[in-house]
């Protein structure tokens, strides 16, 4: 039978001298800075889809045996939620007993209710005398997050806020002064509000780092550093990646003390659901036209474009709707308001393409995207496995192009 080691006071997780390789900076060099050159061997971009049996998880047990509260469980149920996914239920005891998970798995493999779930039984038990943080990359999973976790604390007495860039500053620290149950928010302006002594890390107790190999990419690791530096409450680390690689294990091992580590997926490669093929563009070749060929096939029918810059986000959308095809953009200069909107017309088939920036790749949770289409090559691997993972899910085929200059 598996032991719950005790809690114990941790100290702030990373050395003064932390170094994470190959990983872009966020701030510019001025006119010094040159063009980005992608990484990606466009080769190994090539790849015949498998289809493979469903095999469908069996849990040992239901909801109804597991030690959760009445409440919760109705709130389970009315969720539509009648057993755990594999890595609730093979988590659930260790969490409760305050362990720490690295948790390897993709969108769609229940690790949102994973960490949520024991969280809200712990704050039953304890009369919520805690406060938790759980930290993401994108504005839009901070969003979805939010979301489950209302639809599961349903009529418990507990508090969510969310804080998340493109949003007031001043409604932000009206929501901090509620003092809520569950902080979720972007690191950035998690960063804001500690600055502003607004968010008080001390006293965070739980931490939830979700998409961490997204946040590294996008260049958060100094935010990162700084904020479980301020947590000297913390006693609980739940880290969730859909990849992990030998340079983050130091990092990882900082962060996590004595974690459980449960694999709901390989932590490596893209999915063998997924048909990928590369796109040659011939010299003075129409890229344009040749994808507006493509998305005009009838198979095409829910379509996520990624391009490398806001400005070419908004080019190809715009040719888009100019030739006839309803499309719609996400990238960081639109509005919280707008992004939210133009997924929920993406979601709901008002539009057939949605064209993004690297900020769409994780985060947004689309059933039956059809393709994934790169329009340019991403920069690196890591990066074309979040994107291309946007599709072939659920057991169904995706396809996944990219085109090369």
């Amino acid at each position: 039978m598996n032991t719950i080691r005790p809690k114990r006071k941790r100290n702030s997780g990373f050395s003064g001298n932390t170094k994470i390789s190959n990983r872009p900076s966020r701030a510019g060099n001025g006119n010094t800075r040159k063009k980005a050159v992608s990484s990606l061997d466009p080769n190994k971009l090539i790849k015949k889809a498998v289809p493979q049996e469903t095999v469908v998880y069996t849990p040992s047990r239901s909801f109804d045996q597991m030690p959760l509260s009445a409440n919760l469980r109705a709130n389970l149920y009315s969720k539509g939620f009648k057993n755990p996914t594999q890595i609730q239920n093979e988590t659930l005891e260790h969490l409760l007993g305050g362990r720490d998970l690295l948790g390897v798995a993709n969108t769609g493999t229940g690790k949102t209710g994973a960490f949520l779930i024991p969280i809200i039984e712990q704050w039953l038990s304890s009369n919520g005398k805690f406060q938790a943080l759980v930290v993401v990359p994108t504005r839009e999973l901070a969003l979805q997050v939010e979301t489950e976790f209302q639809s599961l604390s349903n009529g418990l007495g507990l508090y969510s806020a969310s804080f998340i860039g493109g949003t007031s500053v001043g409604n932000d620290l009206r929501k901090l002064r509620k003092n809520p149950h569950l902080i979720i928010g972007t690191p950035g302006r998690l960063m804001d509000l500690h600055n502003r002594k607004a968010l008080r890390l001390q006293n965070i107790s739980k931490l939830v780092l979700d998409e961490f190999d997204r946040m590294l990419d996008m260049g958060f690791i100094t935010d990162i550093q700084k904020m479980v530096q301020a947590m000297t409450s913390r006693n609980q680390t739940m880290l969730f990646s859909a990849t992990v690689d030998k340079t983050q294990k130091q990092l990882i091992s900082q962060l996590l003390d004595d974690p459980m580590e449960i694999k709901v997926g390989t932590g490596a490669a893209t999915s063998d659901q997924i048909e990928q093929d590369i796109i040659r563009v011939p010299r003075g070749g129409d890229k344009f036209s040749m994808l507006l060929s493509m998305i005009g096939k009838s198979e095409f029918e829910r379509v996520l474009i990624f391009a490398e810059t806001k400005r070419w986000v908004d080019k190809v959308s715009q040719q888009l709707n100019q030739s006839g095809v309803k499309s719609d953009t996400i990238h960081g200069d639109k509005s919280q308001n707008y992004r939210v909107k133009a997924l929920d017309k993406f979601k709901r088939g008002k539009i057939q393409v949605l064209v993004a920036t690297d900020v769409a790749a994780r985060g947004i949770d689309v059933s039956d995207i059809t393709h994934v289409i790169n329009y340019q090559i991403p920069m690196n691997f890591d990066s074309y496995v979040h994107r291309i993972g946007r599709t072939g899910r659920a057991g169904k085929l995706g396809k996944a192009y990219t085109f090369i200059d």
